[in-house]
């Protein structure tokens, strides 16, 4: 059971996946529509985990990534992208995200992803 951050723009997509997460007992702490909120919410909540969306307005998901990981270097961000976005993705795991998940979103391929990089993160003795 990790505290999850999830961010997007789209309302519809923060519900869905939010209603994904609490289907495996994952507790939803915020909920951010842009990158900036983003930034802002991770440091007041913590969470063990974010969900960043990349395409974004104010401040898009890379330069959230780039925030975020400059407040804590050890924060665990799986980038949520639609297909035909790799190189933004490749950017984001280069800036220290864990993994990424294609929209639109399969429950089965969320839950194998979040569940793999928490399991990774409760292995290497960091967070959680």
């Amino acid at each position: 059971m990790a505290k999850i951050l999830v961010v997007d723009d789209a309302k519809f997509m923060r519900v869905t996946l939010a209603s994904i997460l609490k289907r495996e007992n994952h507790e939803i702490i915020g909920e951010a529509k842009d990158g900036a909120e983003a930034a802002e919410l991770y440091q007041q909540v913590k969470p063990d985990l974010v969900t960043m969306d990349i395409t974004m307005p104010v401040m898009n998901g890379i330069d959230a990534i780039k925030e975020i990981m400059k407040y804590d270097e050890k924060a665990t961000i799986v980038v949520c992208s639609a297909m035909g976005q790799q190189k933004v993705v490749v950017e984001a795991i280069e800036l220290g995200a864990k993994d990424f998940i294609v929209k639109p979103f399969d429950e089965n391929r969320v839950l194998e992803t979040i569940n793999r990089v928490l399991h990774k993160i409760e292995h290497s003795g960091t967070k959680l």
